[in-house]
């Protein structure tokens, strides 16, 4: 069977797409590397790109000159984990907490990873995570 090399990139459906902008790139610091009318992309970590596409406006079939992208879409909050270094964490909960982000959870994992949970203006369920939390990270 072929290998697969990883997760290329993660999509969220947002409802107001300048919202969901702002914070991905104020308050996660992400780099949009791709913003037009129909979507934006961060570059997360050079390993990773998070796509925002506003909810409903990719149900048709998109032409672009290298071939055609079926449709997609989804609605309801999802989930996102992002990897941090666990030297960053404490960081991170005070920035979150100065940006007026509530932090829902808190997990201490076997391993030894911790991960944080929050909320983006979607209601999508973003997890900071430490080293320990799966097998390999």
């Amino acid at each position: 069977m072929p290998t697969l090399n990883g997760v290329l990139e993660t999509v969220l459906y947002v409802e107001d797409l300048e919202r969901a902008d702002a914070f991905y790139r104020e308050t996660l610091g992400l780099t949009c590397i791709h913003s037009d009318f129909r979507m934006r992309g961060y570059d997360v970590g050079g390993r990773g790109v998070v796509l925002l596409f506003p909810q409903g406006s990719s149900l048709h079939p998109i032409d672009t000159p290298g071939g055609t992208i079926p449709p997609h879409d989804g609605s309801g909050p999802s989930h996102i984990a992002f990897s941090i270094d666990t030297e960053v964490l404490a960081e991170w909960e005070n920035h979150l907490a100065v940006s007026g982000v509530a932090i829902e959870g808190r997990t201490q994992w076997p391993r030894g990873g911790i991960s944080i949970y929050f909320r983006d203006p979607d209601g999508h369920l973003l997890e900071l995570a430490t080293p320990g939390l799966w097998k390999g990270y």
